[in-house]
């Protein structure tokens, strides 16, 4: 099959914004009873009966968050979703609606953003949320992507950052790094093709931690399981800054200390066997990387026996009193005080 390397590019000028709404919303179908009225009138119309509403928005943007020359448009469309359905579900709630808003420069043709709806509807669908809204505009530095994230939970589900006790036990879902770790291999990719415009990269060997940084998945069976275990957390958080970052949202916001253990922190064979090749601490990967969007939370020790031995959380410290501080445990059992180096958007600000 010969490649088409003239691909059509039609210029958004072409239909203007609100052609350009109705042609990348079009298939849009709604699920959710919730749902009253979505896209195509003045505003949404949502009716969450006796439910509490969970809302959280995220805001992406082109140089900051992502970097298009290694992340195709799909796949952020798709983790776009994902970072904010995973605040919902870090309260406990279930994700019912989102609203989609993109401000975009005229070097995107019309097939750039229907890639990028592609992921959204994916994601969309997979993850059964109605896409019931947004706007577009134009910019003048890329792309910006905005989603707002909305979702329902009885009064008596919702978990919050502030519920932590002394003596709670520290749980994290699945393993963390492995994003850190993907976004190290494609920096470290393009900087080869910079050189070498030919060389095409083998990613095979990093199949695991590449697929954590594009195509992050927002824990929406945790939540589910913790249900079928009848454990509810006493407080909750996403791991997007770092586990030291969320750490100590969760400490500050319950007036809590913390012990954190790291011989019980969960990390996958293919994030420890890159950490060596690039000569990095994997405990501190764990702790600083970010992204991950696996769900950290604290659990009542009278629940431990609901969760020992499931293989998607992982029991990693223990809440103690707030005078006692933050603190990582290490292997040869030395207490470290944990500290917030996770990364910060703003870091860079003059």
């Amino acid at each position: 099959m010969i490649e088409d390397k003239n691909p059509k590019r039609t210029p958004l000028s072409e239909l203007g914004e609100f052609k350009l709404i109705e042609h990348l919303t079009n298939h849009f179908k709604i699920s959710h009873k919730s749902t009253v009225k979505g896209i195509g009138d003045d505003a949404a119309v949502l009716n969450y009966a006796k439910k509490q509403v969970v809302l959280s928005t995220d805001l992406l943007v082109e140089g900051v968050h992502f970097d298009l020359s290694y992340v195709p448009l799909k796949h952020l469309g798709y983790k776009a979703v994902m970072v904010n359905l995973s605040d919902v579900y870090a309260m406990n709630a279930m994700a019912t609606q989102i609203t989609v808003s993109i401000a975009v420069s005229n070097r995107f043709p019309l097939e750039a953003l229907e890639e990028l709806y592609a992921g959204i509807s994916t994601a969309a669908d997979l993850y059964n949320v109605d896409v019931i809204g947004g706007d577009t505009t134009s910019s003048t530095s890329g792309l910006i992507i905005s989603i707002t994230a909305l979702g329902e939970v009885d009064e008596d589900d919702e978990v919050l950052r502030s519920g932590a006790k002394p003596n709670d036990l520290v749980v994290v879902s699945g393993d963390i790094g492995g994003a850190y770790m993907g976004l190290q291999i494609l920096e470290r990719e393009k900087e080869v093709f910079k050189v070498n415009p030919n060389n095409q990269p083998d990613l095979s060997m990093y199949t695991y931690i590449v697929e954590r940084q594009l195509k992050p998945e927002a824990r929406k069976d945790i939540v589910e399981l913790l249900k079928k275990l009848e454990v509810k957390p006493t407080s909750m958080i996403d791991i997007s800054d770092g586990l030291s970052s969320e750490v100590m949202h969760l400490c500050k916001q319950s007036n809590v200390g913390v012990d954190i253990y790291e011989n019980k922190i969960p990390l996958d064979p293919q994030v420890i066997s890159t950490c060596e090749e690039f000569n990095i601490d994997s405990t501190t990967v764990a702790l600083n990387g970010g992204e991950d969007y696996e769900l950290l939370m604290t659990i009542s020790q009278e629940d431990y026996d609901k969760i020992k031995g499931n293989p998607n959380l992982t029991v990693i410290g223990y809440v103690t009193e707030s005078e006692r501080g933050m603190h990582l445990v290490t292997r040869a059992e030395e207490k470290i005080p944990i500290i917030a180096k996770g990364w910060n958007a703003l870091k860079d600000l003059p």
